[in-house]
Protein backbone atom coordinates (compact mmCIF):
# COMPACT_ATOMS: atom_id res chain seq x y z
CA UNK A 1 0.00 0.00 0.00
CA UNK A 2 1.52 3.27 -1.16
CA UNK A 3 0.87 6.68 0.36
CA UNK A 4 1.05 9.40 -2.25
CA UNK A 5 1.06 13.13 -1.64
CA UNK A 6 -0.11 15.58 -4.30
CA UNK A 7 0.10 19.35 -4.66
CA UNK A 8 -0.67 22.01 -7.26
CA UNK A 9 1.71 24.96 -7.49
CA UNK A 10 1.93 28.22 -9.42
CA UNK A 11 -0.92 29.74 -11.38
CA UNK A 12 -4.22 27.88 -11.52
CA UNK A 13 -5.05 26.10 -14.75
CA UNK A 14 -8.03 24.27 -16.29
CA UNK A 15 -7.43 20.53 -15.97
CA UNK A 16 -5.72 20.47 -12.57
CA UNK A 17 -8.65 18.71 -10.95
CA UNK A 18 -8.63 16.08 -13.70
CA UNK A 19 -5.02 15.26 -12.76
CA UNK A 20 -5.83 15.12 -9.05
CA UNK A 21 -8.81 12.83 -9.69
CA UNK A 22 -6.72 10.48 -11.84
CA UNK A 23 -3.87 10.27 -9.32
CA UNK A 24 -6.30 9.46 -6.50
CA UNK A 25 -8.25 6.85 -8.49
CA UNK A 26 -5.16 5.10 -9.90
CA UNK A 27 -3.56 4.94 -6.47
CA UNK A 28 -6.77 3.71 -4.82
CA UNK A 29 -7.11 0.96 -7.43
CA UNK A 30 -3.76 -0.36 -6.17
CA UNK A 31 -4.75 -0.17 -2.51
CA UNK A 32 -2.98 3.11 -1.83
CA UNK A 33 -4.04 6.29 -0.03
CA UNK A 34 -3.59 9.87 -1.20
CA UNK A 35 -3.31 13.13 0.68
CA UNK A 36 -3.40 16.57 -0.86
CA UNK A 37 -1.22 19.41 0.36
CA UNK A 38 -3.03 22.72 0.30
CA UNK A 39 -1.81 25.83 -1.54
CA UNK A 40 1.21 24.31 -3.22
CA UNK A 41 4.52 24.08 -1.39
CA UNK A 42 3.05 26.24 1.39
CA UNK A 43 1.02 23.20 2.44
CA UNK A 44 4.18 21.22 3.13
CA UNK A 45 5.83 24.11 4.95
CA UNK A 46 2.79 24.62 7.18
CA UNK A 47 1.83 20.91 7.40
CA UNK A 48 -1.59 21.64 5.92
CA UNK A 49 -3.13 18.69 4.11
CA UNK A 50 -6.36 16.74 3.58
CA UNK A 51 -7.16 13.15 2.69
CA UNK A 52 -8.30 12.59 -0.88
CA UNK A 53 -10.59 9.68 -1.74
CA UNK A 54 -11.79 8.28 -5.04
CA UNK A 55 -15.40 8.91 -4.04
CA UNK A 56 -14.71 12.48 -2.95
CA UNK A 57 -12.89 13.42 -6.14
CA UNK A 58 -14.96 11.52 -8.70
CA UNK A 59 -16.91 14.55 -9.99
CA UNK A 60 -14.24 17.27 -9.88
CA UNK A 61 -13.11 16.73 -13.47
CA UNK A 62 -15.44 19.45 -14.78
CA UNK A 63 -14.30 22.09 -12.30
CA UNK A 64 -11.75 24.74 -13.18
CA UNK A 65 -8.95 25.75 -10.83
CA UNK A 66 -7.79 23.27 -8.20
CA UNK A 67 -9.55 21.89 -5.14
CA UNK A 68 -6.20 21.92 -3.34
CA UNK A 69 -5.55 25.62 -3.84
CA UNK A 70 -2.27 26.97 -5.14
CA UNK A 71 0.45 29.53 -4.43
CA UNK A 72 3.81 30.70 -5.74
CA UNK A 73 5.61 29.65 -2.56
CA UNK A 74 9.29 28.79 -3.00
CA UNK A 75 10.55 26.53 -0.19
CA UNK A 76 14.15 27.07 -1.29
CA UNK A 77 14.07 30.72 -0.31
CA UNK A 78 15.79 29.72 2.92
CA UNK A 79 16.99 26.59 4.68
CA UNK A 80 14.28 26.52 7.36
CA UNK A 81 11.43 26.20 4.85
CA UNK A 82 13.22 23.39 3.01
CA UNK A 83 13.66 21.58 6.32
CA UNK A 84 9.95 22.07 7.03
CA UNK A 85 9.02 20.46 3.72
CA UNK A 86 11.25 17.45 4.37
CA UNK A 87 9.97 17.13 7.93
CA UNK A 88 6.34 17.16 6.73
CA UNK A 89 7.03 14.46 4.15
CA UNK A 90 8.57 12.26 6.83
CA UNK A 91 5.90 13.01 9.42
CA UNK A 92 3.08 12.16 7.01
CA UNK A 93 4.96 9.05 5.85
CA UNK A 94 4.63 9.96 2.20
CA UNK A 95 6.13 7.35 -0.14
CA UNK A 96 5.97 9.61 -3.19
CA UNK A 97 5.12 13.24 -3.85
CA UNK A 98 3.46 14.23 -7.13
CA UNK A 99 3.99 17.92 -7.91
CA UNK A 100 1.66 19.38 -10.54
CA UNK A 101 2.90 22.70 -11.86
CA UNK A 102 5.06 24.72 -14.20
CA UNK A 103 8.79 25.27 -14.40
CA UNK A 104 9.13 26.70 -10.87
CA UNK A 105 7.11 23.95 -9.19
CA UNK A 106 8.90 21.25 -11.15
CA UNK A 107 12.25 22.86 -10.32
CA UNK A 108 11.51 22.51 -6.61
CA UNK A 109 10.48 18.88 -7.13
CA UNK A 110 13.73 18.20 -8.97
CA UNK A 111 15.89 19.75 -6.24
CA UNK A 112 14.08 17.82 -3.52
CA UNK A 113 14.76 14.60 -5.40
CA UNK A 114 18.32 15.32 -6.51
CA UNK A 115 19.63 17.05 -3.38
CA UNK A 116 17.54 15.52 -0.60
CA UNK A 117 16.49 12.09 -1.87
CA UNK A 118 12.75 12.82 -1.78
CA UNK A 119 10.68 10.62 -4.09
CA UNK A 120 9.11 13.17 -6.42
CA UNK A 121 7.27 12.95 -9.73
CA UNK A 122 6.30 15.95 -11.87
CA UNK A 123 3.21 16.69 -13.94
CA UNK A 124 3.64 19.59 -16.42
CA UNK A 125 1.05 22.37 -16.20
CA UNK A 126 0.78 25.79 -17.82
CA UNK A 127 -1.65 27.54 -20.11
CA UNK A 128 1.39 29.11 -21.84
CA UNK A 129 2.36 25.71 -23.35
CA UNK A 130 6.02 26.66 -22.84
CA UNK A 131 7.40 23.67 -20.94
CA UNK A 132 10.04 21.60 -22.67
CA UNK A 133 9.94 17.82 -23.11
CA UNK A 134 6.19 17.62 -23.67
CA UNK A 135 4.26 18.36 -26.85
CA UNK A 136 1.28 20.03 -25.17
CA UNK A 137 0.46 21.09 -21.63
CA UNK A 138 -3.08 20.80 -20.31
CA UNK A 139 -4.82 24.14 -19.87
CA UNK A 140 -3.51 25.47 -23.18
CA UNK A 141 -6.47 24.25 -25.22
CA UNK A 142 -9.00 25.79 -22.83
CA UNK A 143 -7.06 29.03 -22.77
CA UNK A 144 -6.93 29.56 -26.52
CA UNK A 145 -10.64 28.78 -26.76
CA UNK A 146 -11.34 31.46 -24.14
CA UNK A 147 -9.29 33.97 -26.14
CA UNK A 148 -10.97 32.91 -29.38
CA UNK A 149 -14.44 33.43 -27.93
CA UNK A 150 -13.47 36.82 -26.48
CA UNK A 151 -12.02 38.03 -29.80
CA UNK A 152 -15.09 36.81 -31.70
CA UNK A 153 -17.22 38.94 -29.38
CA UNK A 154 -14.93 41.95 -29.62
CA UNK A 155 -15.00 41.78 -33.40
CA UNK A 156 -18.65 42.86 -33.49
CA UNK A 157 -18.05 45.99 -31.43
CA UNK A 158 -14.87 46.79 -33.37
CA UNK A 159 -16.81 46.56 -36.63
CA UNK A 160 -19.73 48.59 -35.28
CA UNK A 161 -17.51 51.49 -34.16
CA UNK A 162 -14.94 51.23 -36.98
CA UNK A 163 -12.16 50.70 -34.44
CA UNK A 164 -9.01 48.70 -34.03
CA UNK A 165 -9.20 46.39 -31.02
CA UNK A 166 -5.94 45.39 -29.31
CA UNK A 167 -6.23 42.23 -27.20
CA UNK A 168 -3.46 41.48 -24.69
CA UNK A 169 -3.00 37.81 -23.86
CA UNK A 170 -0.80 35.92 -21.44
CA UNK A 171 2.54 34.59 -22.63
CA UNK A 172 5.63 35.70 -20.75
CA UNK A 173 8.28 34.11 -22.94
CA UNK A 174 6.33 32.18 -25.55
CA UNK A 175 3.70 33.17 -28.09
CA UNK A 176 1.68 29.96 -28.26
CA UNK A 177 -1.54 31.52 -26.94
CA UNK A 178 -1.24 34.63 -29.09
CA UNK A 179 -0.35 32.77 -32.28
CA UNK A 180 -3.02 30.06 -32.01
CA UNK A 181 -5.75 32.51 -31.01
CA UNK A 182 -4.57 34.93 -33.70
CA UNK A 183 -4.79 32.31 -36.45
CA UNK A 184 -8.13 30.96 -35.22
CA UNK A 185 -9.74 34.43 -35.17
CA UNK A 186 -8.26 35.77 -38.42
CA UNK A 187 -6.54 38.59 -36.53
CA UNK A 188 -5.01 41.26 -38.75
CA UNK A 189 -1.72 41.08 -36.87
CA UNK A 190 -0.24 39.61 -33.73
CA UNK A 191 2.92 40.17 -31.75
CA UNK A 192 4.82 37.42 -29.92
CA UNK A 193 7.81 37.47 -27.51
CA UNK A 194 9.97 35.39 -29.83
CA UNK A 195 10.17 38.09 -32.50
CA UNK A 196 11.18 41.74 -32.49
CA UNK A 197 7.97 43.64 -33.28
CA UNK A 198 7.79 45.51 -36.59
CA UNK A 199 5.44 48.26 -35.49
CA UNK A 200 5.76 50.27 -38.70
CA UNK A 201 4.70 47.26 -40.77
CA UNK A 202 1.77 46.59 -38.45
CA UNK A 203 0.47 50.17 -38.66
CA UNK A 204 0.90 50.33 -42.44
CA UNK A 205 -0.98 47.04 -42.79
CA UNK A 206 -3.89 48.37 -40.73
CA UNK A 207 -4.03 51.54 -42.85
CA UNK A 208 -3.91 49.56 -46.10
CA UNK A 209 -6.76 47.33 -45.01
CA UNK A 210 -8.79 50.38 -43.99
CA UNK A 211 -8.21 51.92 -47.41
CA UNK A 212 -9.21 48.63 -49.04
CA UNK A 213 -12.56 48.73 -47.26
CA UNK A 214 -12.07 46.81 -44.02
CA UNK A 215 -13.30 49.32 -41.45
CA UNK A 216 -12.05 47.60 -38.30
CA UNK A 217 -8.96 45.74 -37.13
CA UNK A 218 -7.93 43.04 -34.66
CA UNK A 219 -4.43 42.98 -33.15
CA UNK A 220 -3.39 40.42 -30.52
CA UNK A 221 -0.26 40.90 -28.42
CA UNK A 222 1.51 38.67 -25.87
CA UNK A 223 2.14 40.28 -22.50
CA UNK A 224 5.83 39.39 -22.84
CA UNK A 225 6.51 41.32 -26.05
CA UNK A 226 9.43 43.69 -25.61
CA UNK A 227 9.00 47.00 -27.43
CA UNK A 228 11.95 48.90 -28.96
CA UNK A 229 11.23 52.03 -26.93
CA UNK A 230 10.93 50.12 -23.63
CA UNK A 231 13.93 48.66 -21.79
CA UNK A 232 12.73 45.12 -21.06
CA UNK A 233 9.21 43.95 -20.23
CA UNK A 234 6.24 46.21 -19.63
CA UNK A 235 5.40 45.60 -15.97
CA UNK A 236 2.52 46.48 -13.65
CA UNK A 237 4.90 47.02 -10.73
CA UNK A 238 8.52 46.40 -9.79
CA UNK A 239 7.83 43.73 -7.18
CA UNK A 240 8.77 40.13 -7.92
CA UNK A 241 7.29 36.86 -6.68
CA UNK A 242 9.22 34.27 -4.68
CA UNK A 243 10.73 32.86 -7.85
CA UNK A 244 11.91 36.27 -9.05
CA UNK A 245 9.25 36.92 -11.69
CA UNK A 246 7.84 40.41 -12.28
CA UNK A 247 4.13 40.91 -12.89
CA UNK A 248 3.66 41.67 -16.57
CA UNK A 249 0.88 43.72 -18.10
CA UNK A 250 0.28 46.96 -19.95
CA UNK A 251 1.95 46.34 -23.30
CA UNK A 252 -1.47 46.28 -24.98
CA UNK A 253 -2.18 49.84 -23.86
CA UNK A 254 1.10 51.05 -25.33
CA UNK A 255 0.41 49.26 -28.64
CA UNK A 256 -3.11 50.71 -28.80
CA UNK A 257 -1.87 54.25 -28.22
CA UNK A 258 0.84 53.81 -30.84
CA UNK A 259 -1.64 52.52 -33.45
CA UNK A 260 -3.99 55.44 -32.89
CA UNK A 261 -1.16 57.97 -33.13
CA UNK A 262 0.35 56.51 -36.31
CA UNK A 263 -2.82 55.59 -38.18
CA UNK A 264 -5.43 58.02 -36.90
CA UNK A 265 -7.80 55.08 -36.36
CA UNK A 266 -9.70 55.02 -33.07
CA UNK A 267 -8.25 52.16 -31.03
CA UNK A 268 -9.27 50.36 -27.85
CA UNK A 269 -7.49 47.75 -25.72
CA UNK A 270 -8.79 44.73 -23.79
CA UNK A 271 -6.52 42.82 -21.40
CA UNK A 272 -7.94 39.33 -20.91
CA UNK A 273 -5.71 38.54 -17.93
CA UNK A 274 -6.93 35.82 -15.61
CA UNK A 275 -9.98 35.04 -17.75
CA UNK A 276 -7.60 32.86 -19.75
CA UNK A 277 -6.92 30.65 -16.71
CA UNK A 278 -10.47 30.38 -15.42
CA UNK A 279 -13.53 28.30 -16.09
CA UNK A 280 -14.22 24.68 -16.84
CA UNK A 281 -11.58 22.77 -18.84
CA UNK A 282 -12.21 21.71 -22.41
CA UNK A 283 -12.74 18.05 -23.27
CA UNK A 284 -9.16 17.87 -24.56
CA UNK A 285 -7.72 19.23 -21.30
CA UNK A 286 -9.88 16.90 -19.21
CA UNK A 287 -8.61 13.89 -21.15
CA UNK A 288 -4.96 15.03 -21.19
CA UNK A 289 -5.00 15.87 -17.48
CA UNK A 290 -6.54 12.49 -16.71
CA UNK A 291 -3.95 10.59 -18.75
CA UNK A 292 -1.05 12.46 -17.15
CA UNK A 293 -2.44 11.81 -13.67
CA UNK A 294 -2.88 8.10 -14.34
CA UNK A 295 0.69 7.73 -15.56
CA UNK A 296 2.12 9.84 -12.72
CA UNK A 297 0.54 7.49 -10.17
CA UNK A 298 1.79 4.49 -12.11
CA UNK A 299 5.33 5.87 -12.06
CA UNK A 300 5.07 6.17 -8.28
CA UNK A 301 4.05 2.54 -7.93
CA UNK A 302 6.84 1.49 -10.26
CA UNK A 303 9.38 3.41 -8.17
CA UNK A 304 10.40 5.65 -11.06
CA UNK A 305 11.09 8.85 -9.16
CA UNK A 306 12.73 12.06 -10.36
CA UNK A 307 10.61 11.80 -13.53
CA UNK A 308 8.04 14.03 -15.25
CA UNK A 309 5.17 12.56 -17.26
CA UNK A 310 5.12 13.83 -20.82
CA UNK A 311 2.95 13.78 -23.93
CA UNK A 312 4.81 12.72 -27.08
CA UNK A 313 2.53 12.50 -30.09
CA UNK A 314 -0.42 10.57 -28.68
CA UNK A 315 1.59 8.58 -26.12
CA UNK A 316 2.26 9.40 -22.48
CA UNK A 317 5.88 8.78 -21.55
CA UNK A 318 8.29 10.21 -18.99
CA UNK A 319 11.52 12.19 -18.90
CA UNK A 320 14.07 13.08 -16.23
CA UNK A 321 13.03 16.14 -14.22
CA UNK A 322 16.57 17.44 -14.44
CA UNK A 323 16.30 17.53 -18.24
CA UNK A 324 13.10 19.58 -18.10
CA UNK A 325 13.51 22.43 -15.63
CA UNK A 326 14.94 25.72 -16.76
CA UNK A 327 14.43 24.99 -20.45
CA UNK A 328 11.76 27.09 -22.16
CA UNK A 329 9.76 25.81 -25.13
CA UNK A 330 9.06 28.77 -27.36
CA UNK A 331 6.73 28.95 -30.33
CA UNK A 332 7.99 26.87 -33.23
CA UNK A 333 8.90 29.17 -36.17
CA UNK A 334 6.78 27.40 -38.77
CA UNK A 335 3.58 28.59 -37.10
CA UNK A 336 4.53 32.22 -37.66
CA UNK A 337 5.75 31.45 -41.17
CA UNK A 338 2.30 30.12 -41.99
CA UNK A 339 0.55 33.01 -40.24
CA UNK A 340 2.52 35.56 -42.26
CA UNK A 341 0.60 34.52 -45.38
CA UNK A 342 -2.22 36.60 -43.88
CA UNK A 343 -0.09 39.62 -42.91
CA UNK A 344 -0.14 41.11 -46.41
Amino acid sequence: MMKIGALTGGGDCPGLNAVIRAVVRTNANRGGTTIGFLEGWRGLIEKNCIELTAEGTDDIIARGGTILGSSRTNPFKDRTTVDSVIETIRATEIDALIAIGGDDTLGVAHRLNADHGINTIGVPKTIDNDLSSTDVTFGFDTSINVVMEAVDRLRTTAESHRRVMVIETMGRHAGWITCFSGISTAADYFLIPEEKPDLDYMCNLLKQRREAGKMYGIVIVSEGVELPQIDGFVTQDTEVDEFGHVKLGGVGEIIAELIEQRTGIETRVVTLGHLQRGGAPSAYDRVLGTRLGVHAARLAHEGQFGQMVSLRGTRITSVELGDVVGEMRTLEPEFMEEAREFFT
